[in-house]
């Protein structure tokens, strides 16, 4: 069955994102050290309130409808379809600057639709592994600046993201790759190219690595040196960039970073230490709840960025996603891709709007929420405010089942006398202590494909 599967999504170019899923990148930091700073505390606070946040990838690989950069890489799990060689691949992706051209580039319906949806801090990709830069980078011409798009008032379009974000009140976020295969002292011609890693010799071209690092210094600083506003995330991809094998002073980024954007959040992925603020397990979820900062990095269809024919998420699969993270301590970081026009697709707009209508009415019990001890028992996760004063139980009910006239719960209970409030509908509901430990009569009138039941237990 596994292998059925890996054949049919090889057909649609969506292995990438299954080997995601079953682990196989970016497994989460075994630790945590919490940063010294005042004002990055302050700001790591406040990105802890917002629960729930839109990852953008977008770049050249939407114009060919494959996964992200990985086509590129000259693994064994890579699939590049009828490709010749390899050569003859890499030097095609790289001409599909001068075919990107998205006219219909309208960030502030992204910002909208996210917005609708919930959520509440945004991450977007300036550039991907492959090296392709979504701002205007100084530091080299691969860059939606100076192709197909170069003429268009907005080819800055990290900039346009950003302040479109900016303007619906998000929180804003730079992903940036730190690995970039376009660049010559990264993955340099002299060499193959044999998997994602830098292909020399570090020790035997020093000066070739130090250019590198003055290059990614350089473009990290264009970014949050103010040209494009407030930054409050700086979101750094490709872990396997890290010491003592491929060491970029991060230290000197950190430095430089927070000269610019006092605060800012630094979250160098699965790279343990005080560069790594929240840890970012990608396409899986803590099997146990945590007290340190984190945010599970899932796809809304199989693949980060826009693939033809991809499958999405129904909006109950993501509402029970963020229940349980948010019950265990953390964020959800929800991936969407635009399409080549720079646009989204339809079946992304429904389904963030239809899972922005039950937060409408249940957000109490997920923003601004922190974790209770007594967190789960089956179906049924528990969050509570941040003055404690308030205990929510969310029932995530099974996708296309009718919902039941009760349900119980252990655990969290009310006080003899207290209420129960239904989130749904603001109003009181009938419970009583069982030896099963509470059951709760549902309101007759609740929405036939409801997700999830919040209530609120005041203390």
């Amino acid at each position: 069955m596994k292998q059925r599967l890996i054949t049919l999504l090889l057909a649609l170019g969506m292995v990438s994102s299954l080997c995601a899923q079953e682990g196989m990148v970016h497994e989460t930091s075994a630790s945590y050290i919490y940063p010294k700073e005042p004002e990055v505390l302050k700001q790591l606070d406040r990105w802890q309130d917002l629960k729930f946040g839109m990852l953008i990838h977008w770049g050249l690989y939407a114009q060919l409808g494959c996964v992200e950069s990985w086509n590129l890489c000259s693994e064994d799990w890579i699939f590049r379809g009828k490709a010749t060689t390899y050569e003859t691949y890499k030097r095609d992706y790289w001409a599909t600057i001068d075919k990107f051209n998205p006219d219909r580039f309208d960030p502030s319906s992204w910002a909208k639709a996210g917005k609708q949806a919930g959520m509440n801090y945004v991450v977007f990709t300036t550039k991907h592994h492959d090296g392709f830069c979504l701002f205007d980078t100084k530091q080299t011409d691969f860059s939606i600046a100076h192709g197909a798009f170069k003429n268009d008032p907005r080819r800055n379009a990290a900039r346009e993201v950003f302040n479109a974000f900016r303007q619906e009140n998000y929180m804003i976020g730079a992903y940036f790759s730190k690995p970039d295969w376009h660049s010559q002292d990264y993955w340099w011609d002299y060499f193959a190219t044999p998997d994602r890693h830098v292909n020399y010799d570090i020790k035997k071209y020093p000066e070739r690595w130090n250019k590198f690092k003055e290059y990614t210094y350089n473009q990290i600083e264009e970014l949050v040196n103010g040209d494009y506003g407030k930054i409050d995330i700086l979101w750094l991809d490709g872990g396997w960039v890290r010491p003592p094998k491929q060491d970029i002073d991060m230290p000197k980024i950190a430095r430089m970073a927070r000269k610019y954007q006092p605060g800012l959040l630094i979250v160098d992925r699965t790279v343990h230490g005080e560069y790594e603020n929240y840890r970012t397990p990608e396409q899986t979820v803590s099997k146990v709840q945590q007290e340190t900062p984190w945010e599970s990095c899932i796809t809304l269809g199989y693949s980060w960025g826009f693939v033809p024919g991809d499958k999405y998420k129904s909006p109950a699969k993501v509402i029970h996603k963020l229940v349980e993270i948010t019950a265990k301590g953390g964020n959800l970081l929800l991936g969407i891709g635009p399409k080549p026009d720079g646009t989204l697709p339809d079946e992304v707009v429904e389904r963030l709007q239809n899972i922005g209508e039950w937060l409408q009415k249940n957000g109490d019990a997920i923003y601004n929420t922190r974790i209770t001890p007594d967190f789960n028992d089956g179906d049924t996760w528990f969050t509570q405010s941040k003055d404690g004063k308030t205990v929510y139980a969310i029932a995530c009910l099974k996708e296309g089942e009718k919902i039941p006239a009760k349900i119980s719960w252990k655990g969290n209970e009310p006080a003899r006398g207290s209420k129960l409030i239904c989130l749904q509908t603001g109003k009181a509901v009938r419970w009583k202590k069982t030896d099963e430990g509470i059951e709760v009569s549902l309101p007759a009138n609740l929405p036939a494909d409801l997700p999830a039941i919040a209530f609120g237990i005041t203390r």
